[in-house]
């Protein structure tokens, strides 16, 4: 393609995204020197609010963080929790020094200017969440923690920009990773009818998770899977893609698709109960930790639940929650908004589409098998998930990695790219209409799957239409179908149900523990071995 002057940007570091991880790395690259480009879909440089098209912001529980100074928390448990939600797939090598920096780069928030919930002694207020043996969650606004980290992020990257090489391009979409000699070059990306491009040396992929790939879900609209389909095609390997967590309390409202309002797993930690129409609990006997078991076994409860009584769906009674509406301001002001009562006193949930557990495979600092392609928060997979995320590790996960991945940037600064003229017109790309590809995965690749379910979806993946990738939508249609491609050969794949991995005719767990990974090698899904990949990362230089 042709492109002019001003259609071309020059960066140390592209930022794919500005949800925790992304904007994380973009200032403390930015404050190390680095010049930065943030390409986001939605509106980040607007100064006069808070973005509000990432799933950080509806982020509501908090900060997993240990608290270095209590006698009854350490980094050690925290990730015995961690392995425990993950069933057997958690790596503790990547996973500790993740857990271990958490302090640190809370500290590092606070510093930037976010206020959290405190104590009356002025001590970080901490909550209790499901899988967790402590309370060690950090809060701020009660339940609006994602909305406070993005806020701080927000400001301080206009703050930055003032001073410091950064730049957000908004209402862009990224639709390639340039590479030249087997190194990352730069992105493509559109901007309304425009056709542009960043050269860089190093590309953050911090693009968040793939929730529009079912009728519901808790996530914002962008949630496209993005981040994984320009993966694929720029050669890097993504693994675990079969485990999509379903937080057990999505709001349930008849009839409503796109993203639905989260009720925060901290109700339950603050006393809030899970019960069936006839206000039986639906954990009693399930799990020694009842409604504050790890989500996987909470949400397939749950459907255990609704399956037999064929009722559509169960209850939060939050009755025993002191000052609900107080201590849940956001929660309470989404079951408003849906035309609910919550001094009802109960609150009617559902199991819905969360997050994306596994993703790009990546080593402890972000690097994936791709020279210069770095990937860091929900799109990433470091292992510190597992089959199944422990509740209020995510925005820990993304503000540590988002350090990391600067730190990487900041190593290959000043190296040599080949600037590569892209074409980015005529590209073809497979798709599936969206809502038929939502109501395919809704139905037989959520919470429970079978192998007739799996094969049914992949024969209408195998014949979707291939289309010119010419809009936003087109782009994102792409994606989804894309990575709904690999979350069906994953699940197939996996004959075992593990984690929030549920397979009706494989109901077994296969005693020895192992993850798959997956490549694109000519336009087909093919099974990669992830270890020998991990250890190539390993061995590149930053």
């Amino acid at each position: 393609m042709q492109l002019t002057e001003r259609d071309e940007m020059r960066a140390d570091l592209v930022v794919v995204g500005a949800g925790v991880a992304g904007l994380t790395a973009a200032v403390t690259a930015a404050e190390a020197g680095l010049r930065v480009v943030v390409l986001h879909k939605g509106a980040a440089w607007q100064a006069d609010r808070p973005e509000q098209s990432t799933a950080t912001f509806y982020a509501q529980g908090g900060i997993a963080v240990v608290d270095p100074a209590a006698p009854d928390d350490s980094v050690d448990l925290h990730l015995a929790d961690t392995i425990a939600a993950g069933a057997g797939l958690t790596d503790p090598t990547t996973s500790r020094p993740i857990l271990a920096d958490g302090p640190t780069a809370v500290s590092g928030l606070i510093g930037w200017g976010a206020e959290f919930d405190r104590t009356a002694a002025g001590d970080l207020a901490r909550t209790r969440e499901g899988g967790h043996s402590v309370r060690r969650i950090v809060h701020a606004g009660g339940d609006a923690t994602g909305a406070a980290v993005q806020t701080t992020l927000s400001r301080r990257l206009h703050a930055a920009a003032t001073t410091l090489p950064i730049e957000c391009v908004d209402d862009s979409i990224a639709v390639g990773i340039l590479r030249a000699a087997g190194q990352v070059s730069g992105v493509a990306f559109r901007t309304g009818d425009r056709d542009r491009v960043v050269h860089a040396p190093t590309v953050l992929l911090a693009t968040g998770g793939s929730g529009h790939l079912y009728a519901a879900t808790t996530n914002p609209s962008g949630a496209t899977a993005d981040g994984i389909a320009l993966a694929l095609h720029a050669g890097a390997v993504v693994a675990d893609m079969e485990f999509i967590q379903f937080h057990p309390t999505m709001l349930h409202v008849d009839g409503a698709r796109g993203r639905r309002t989260l009720i925060s797993e901290a109700v339950r930690g603050e006393g809030g109960r899970l019960v069936d129409a006839a206000g039986r609990s639906i954990t009693d006997g399930v799990h020694p930790r009842g409604d504050l078991a790890p989500r996987d076994v909470v949400a397939n409860a749950i459907e255990a639940r609704l399956a037999a009584s064929g009722d559509p769906c169960v209850y939060l009674d939050i009755r025993g929650v002191p000052d609900f509406e107080r201590r849940f301001p956001t929660v309470t002001a989404g079951v408003i908004a849906a035309g609910l009562d919550p001094s009802s006193g109960r609150i009617p949930v559902v199991p819905g589409a969360h997050y994306l557990c596994g993703g790009v495979l990546t080593d402890v600092d972000g690097r994936t098998a791709v020279p210069g392609l770095l990937a860091a928060g929900e799109v990433a997979r470091t292992g510190l998930h597992g089959a199944n995320r422990l509740a209020s590790n995510s925005l820990l996960e993304g503000l540590v990695m988002g350090r990391r991945a600067a730190a990487v940037a900041a190593a290959r600064r000043g190296r040599p790219i080949a600037e590569v003229d892209p074409d980015v017109h005529g590209v073809l790309a497979p798709m599936m209409d969206r809502r038929g590809l939502q109501d395919r995965m809704t139905r037989s690749v959520a919470l429970r799957r079978d192998a007739e379910g799996l094969a049914g979806v992949a024969a209408d993946l195998a014949h979707a239409t291939v289309r010119p990738v010419r809009t936003v939508a087109d782009a994102e249609d792409a994606a989804l179908t894309l990575a709904a491609r690999v979350v069906v050969a994953a699940a197939d794949a996996r004959a075992e149900s593990r984690g929030c991995h549920t397979r009706t005719d494989h109901p077994q767990t296969d005693p020895i523990a192992h993850t798959r990974s997956f490549g694109l090698i000519d336009g087909e899904i093919s099974v990669c071995a992830g270890s020998d990949v991990i250890a190539d990362i390993q061995a590149l230089v930053p």
